[in-house]
């Protein structure tokens, strides 16, 4: 009778299941042990389903950080089309070395106006002995360029596009005190740079029978009947530092003004040889430099 045997074995092993748990259950009248059954059953589920699990937990602060860099960066290019643009004043860039630099406003000013705040620059410099000081016209403290300066003094020269002759110019004084020219020995000076001296021979040519008229109060001289000659007068050529110039002698053989071809790309016009032998070292030295 085997199988009897064992169903009775079954049935008492059940019985004594149940028998146990009504014992539990009668026990713990209170529900705590239940209740602390329950409640981690509820925890495991929930550490399995809720997005605070290991995995979704690094998951959500990665998608976190990918959105809220993402929204700041919509917000800045959403912001930035309403800010007003300001425009930022171009820096001039120097084309030599200079000592000193003095900075005169021309606004409403007329060109002999002009040309009297140059000189008054050029007389009181105090520039040391040797010394380079530049000289920059602004118009609303906006530094000038060539051709705006040449439109508002009314001159004659006329430099043709800016891969001729460029807009970057340089008005001067040397401080050659020890050897005084027709300034008294501050040398007044403006600098030009060029594409090249064959490009522009001509067009400074066709200047020269307005060059006095058009730069003689910067250097100083005045149009009387002592000096009215000098608007009909020609240029000369001759040999500067060894650089080919046109010039323009008085009745004495003293030179009133002039234009040399300092470099390959440099034209400076002045009436001092002191002035441009310290012109032409600066050149020289601003090759070097680049």
């Amino acid at each position: 009778m085997p199988n009897a045997n064992n169903n009775e074995s079954k049935n008492k092993i059940i019985q004594t299941y149940a028998e146990d748990m009504a014992k539990v259950i009668e026990d713990d009248r209170g529900g705590g042990l239940i209740k602390k059954i329950i409640h981690g059953e509820e925890e495991h589920e929930k550490e399995k389903m809720a997005p605070e699990a290991k995995k979704n937990k690094f998951f959500m602060f990665v998608s976190f950080l990918l959105m809220f860099f993402g929204l700041t960066t919509l917000s800045y290019l959403i912001d930035a089309r309403d800010i007003p643009t300001v425009p930022v004043e171009e820096q001039f860039a120097p084309l030599i070395f200079n000592d000193k630099s003095v900075f005169i406003e021309i606004k409403d000013l007329n060109k002999d106006q002009i040309a009297q705040t140059v000189r008054n620059a050029v007389d009181t410099t105090k520039v040391k002995r040797g010394g380079v000081e530049g000289i920059y016209p602004t118009y609303g403290k906006k530094v000038v360029e060539l051709r705006q300066f040449l439109s508002i003094i009314k001159g004659n020269f006329v430099p043709g596009g800016d891969a001729f002759v460029s807009d970057n110019f340089l008005m001067g004084v040397v401080n050659n005190e020890t050897q005084p020219a027709l300034s008294g020995g501050k040398d007044f000076f403006i600098l030009l740079k060029v594409s090249s001296n064959a490009d522009v021979f001509e067009t400074f040519r066709l200047w020269e029978s307005k060059m006095f008229f058009d730069l003689h109060g910067f250097f100083g001289l005045t149009l009387s009947p002592e000096t009215k000659y000098f608007l009909i007068k020609e240029f000369q050529n001759g040999i500067i530092e060894n650089k080919n110039a046109r010039i323009l002698f008085d009745s004495n053989n003293q030179i009133v003004m002039m234009y040399i071809f300092a470099d390959e790309n440099s034209v400076v016009i002045t009436n001092s040889q002191n002035a441009t032998h310290e012109i032409i070292l600066r050149l020289a030295g601003s090759r070097i430099e680049k």
